[in-house]
Order: structure tokens, then C-alpha cells, then sequence
């Protein structure tokens, strides 16, 4: 199947531009669309957002993969982001999706911290007609371990590089100010959509203990399903390519 990359440009209100690309079969194949909103400060050239995209792309689903606020093609300074500008950006990205194909947005995926904000989001857009999560923590607040010790350094100065994953980034404090009290209970109080829970029982970086709390709170329809011997970051392809097809098959009724 020809897939093509089509870049998209985002606009925030706060001025912001976001860089995207949407990822699609040729026009007859296309049977729904999604959103990625990927792992916290990576990109939307992360292996497994590209990866994923593409392999959904082959399922019949167009789907836009996009920077947050000061990380890869997007304008902004990263140390900025709260988890109120994270929660715009995905917004404004599925505007931005819907606008340019005319069609509603069916999923709303989420990698990691991403899958916290799509869980926020989902409950605020009723139009979507499912959220998917992988590997995501059960508060926003959990991503805080990355920053070990640099956390006081970033509360005293105001900011601070720290390197994740090999990626230098900078911290600020806003954003630990904004995700240490929030949690997701409202929003799965709320959430109507069907949501599928995708997690590594090994995975060491979010514990599969954060999806069971996840699960017990969510109202029905909802579902989980154990990525055995994945790992948190989805590193190998055919990894990418096996949560792909769960999400398109358990998606399948929700497009038809």
C-alpha cells in the first residue's frame, strides 16, 4: 500500500506553530483518522511515533503525528510547557487534522505522558470515538522521576537542563509546578469513549501498576491488553507493528 507523509502545519492560540506530518494511505483506503501524542520530550520522529504511524497508516488510518510546544519543528521554548500548554497543543493538533481532511478525528492515541494527556483531552472532546494509551502513568506527576535530583535545582533557579533518553532538554518550573497536584480521576470520571489500555507488565520506566489504577477507575467500555515482552519506549519494529494491529482491530467497530 502507497503511504504518503504530508506535512501539516499547527497553530496554537497562543501563537505558537507546531510542526506535523500526516501519515496516510491513498485516498480510497483511508478508513479513519488518529492523533499520536507522543512520549515527554521526544519528538514526532521518535522511531516508535514514526513507526506507529506508518503501520497505522497501512491499517486504513491517517494519522497525524506532531511536535509539542519547543521540541522538534514546533516554535516555542520547551522550558514553557505546563500541562496546560500540552493540553492546548493536542487540541489544536486535532483541529488542525480535522480541518485539513474535513473528517472528525475517530482515535486519540497517547505514548507515555502522552497517554495522560490523552486521556485529559479525550474527556474533552466528545466527538472522538476512542482513546488509546500506551505505557502511560496513572498521574502526570510520575514523569517528575526523570528529573532526580535536578528537581530542586529547577524549583531554585527556575530551569534546568537534564538529559532524557539521550536528549539534552530544559526543565522548567512551571511545569513541575503544574503536574504536582493534578491527577486523572476527573477525567476518567468523565471519559465516555471506549478507551483501550495498552501496557508492558515489565516495563521499568511506567509500572503496569499505574494502567491497573487506570483501569479500576474508567467507566465501561473500556480494555487492557499486556504487551508482552515489549518495553516502555517500543524499540523494536515489530513491537510497533504488533500494537498497531491491536489498536486497529479493537478500533475496527468504532471506524465501521
Amino acid at each position: 500500500m502507497a503511504i504518503h507523509n504530508t506535512p501539516l502545519t499547527i497553530r496554537t492560540p497562543r501563537g505558537i506553530r507546531l510542526g506535523g506530518v500526516l501519515v496516510a494511505p491513498e485516498g480510497d483506503a483511508v478508513r479513519g483518522q488518529a492523533c499520536i501524542a507522543h512520549c515527554f520530550a521526544c519528538s514526532k520522529d521518535f522511531p516508535a511515533t514514526v513507526r506507529l504511524a506508518r503501520a497505522l497508516a497501512e491499517e486504513g488510518i491517517a494519522t497525524l503525528r506532531f511536535d509539542f510546544m519547543g521540541l522538534g519543528d514546533s516554535e516555542g521554548e520547551f522550558r514553557d510547557s505546563t500541562l496546560e500548554t500540552y493540553c492546548e497543543d493536542l487540541h489544536s493538533a486535532i483541529e488542525a487534522l480535522e480541518t485539513y481532511t474535513g473528517q472528525h478525528t475517530n482515535l486519540l492515541i497517547g505514548h507515555s505522558f502522552g497517554g495522560a494527556m490523552a486521556i485529559y483531552v479525550g474527556a474533552q472532546r466528545e466527538t472522538l470515538d476512542g482513546i488509546v494509551t500506551i505505557a502511560a502513568p496513572s498521574r502526570p506527576g510520575h514523569v517528575a522521576h526523570l528529573f532526580g535530583d535536578t528537581a530542586e535545582e529547577i524549583r531554585r533557579e527556575g530551569s534546568a537542563r537534564i538529559t532524557i533518553g539521550g536528549r539534552p532538554v530544559e526543565i522548567g518550573r512551571a511545569f513541575i509546578d503544574s503536574i504536582e497536584e493534578p491527577t486523572l480521576d476527573t477525567a476518567l470520571e468523565t471519559l465516555e469513549q471506549p478507551l483501550l489500555l495498552l501496557h508492558a507488565p515489565g516495563d521499568t520506566v511506567v509500572s503496569v501498576d499505574h494502567a491497573r489504577k487506570i483501569f479500576q477507575q474508567a467507566q465501561h467500555p473500556k480494555s487492557f491488553v499486556a504487551l508482552h515482552q515489549t518495553d516502555h519506549l517500543l524499540s523494536r519494529p515489530e513491537h510497533t507493528r504488533y500494537v498497531a494491529g491491536l489498536i486497529h482491530a479493537w478500533a475496527t467497530n468504532l471506524l465501521d
